[in-house]
């Protein structure tokens, strides 16, 4: 009786080892030299038929390990996956322990430490660990490449040229005819403002009266008229014809009772030096016609 129990016994154990699957794992090497290829084998066997599951190739292993080749080899008993595999940086890496599913029984293989080691010497001649390939490259390449560098250059040249532009137009505006006209309105009314007429101080009149006169017509007309004496000036406005006859009597008439005045060689009164700043005043709201008129006989 005793024999009988045990011989099942017996008999058990044997029919659930030739049912149950052997998961196992092996790498050839613990340690490697940096870029040496180490293998990394799994194999079950006594499938009797079942599917095994894992990760997909080339993912089985953790990332510092560079998968080079991952075959898989499966048979109706044995199932068997071979990963050759190569580190590129020195130190210890681990190999964990990786889940097989086994028709939905999920078995484990054992974790191993991977030693990568730098056995360079000084002096060794280096070779790469990989063939150098040759790429070529298209123009869609080279764009993609160099792009931001490109647009980065565009966009420095137009703001460049924006603010060249912008400071021509800026020069030019403050430069026009109208922005001297307003200006030598402004010295006027400066001038009006001292009271110079009120006060019966003809010659301080006259003379700031001329001064702006004479700057303005350099600055509008581009005559120096600035470091000319009046009969001098006189003639340069009648040989050039850049102002029109109207203010050339205004200019020759306030210019030389002013020097009159200046001299002491006349004594105007209050009407004579309100009307010689009226018609100043009037000469230089006018100066801009004279313009007109010069660049349409010049043909601009």
């Amino acid at each position: 009786m005793i024999f009988n129990k045990a011989f099942f016994f017996i008999l058990l154990i044997l029919g659930a080892t030739m049912h149950s699957q052997t998961l196992g794992s092996k790498v050839d090497k613990e340690t490697l030299a940096l870029g040496e290829i180490g293998t990394y084998t799994v194999y079950i066997s006594g499938l009797q038929g079942k599917v095994v599951k894992s990760a997909p190739k080339n993912e089985l292993l953790p990332f510092h390990f560079e998968e080079i080749s991952d075959s898989i080899a499966v048979s109706a008993e044995q199932y068997e996956r071979i990963i050759q595999f190569t580190v590129f940086e020195e130190g210890t890496y681990t190999v964990p322990a990786l889940e097989f599913n086994i028709d939905g029984s999920v078995q484990k293989t054992v974790p191993y430490e991977i030693k990568v080691v730098n056995t360079a010497q000084k002096g060794d001649v280096i070779n790469d660990i990989r063939n150098n390939k040759e790429v070529r490259l298209d123009a869609l390449d080279y764009w993609a490449m160099y792009k931001w560098y490109i647009i980065g250059i565009l966009v420095f040249l137009a703001l460049l040229i924006m603010i060249i532009v912008l400071r021509r137009y800026a020069a030019a505006r403050k430069n026009s005819p109208q922005v001297r006209t307003n200006r030598a309105m402004r010295e006027l009314d400066d001038l009006r403002k001292k009271k110079f007429i009120e006060k019966g101080d003809y010659r301080s009149y006259y003379v700031e009266l001329i001064d702006i006169t004479r700057n303005f017509i350099s600055r509008q007309y581009s005559i120096p008229a600035d470091v000319l004496l009046t009969d001098d000036l006189i003639e340069v406005m009648k040989r050039t014809n850049s102002i029109s006859p109207e203010n050339e009597a205004v200019v020759e008439d306030v210019f030389l009772r002013g020097d009159l005045v200046k001299f002491a060689k006349t004594f105007p009164d209050r009407e004579v030096m309100e009307k010689d700043f009226n018609d100043i005043r009037e000469f230089v709201k006018r100066s801009t016609r004279d313009l007109e008129t010069e660049q349409l006989r010049s043909g601009v």
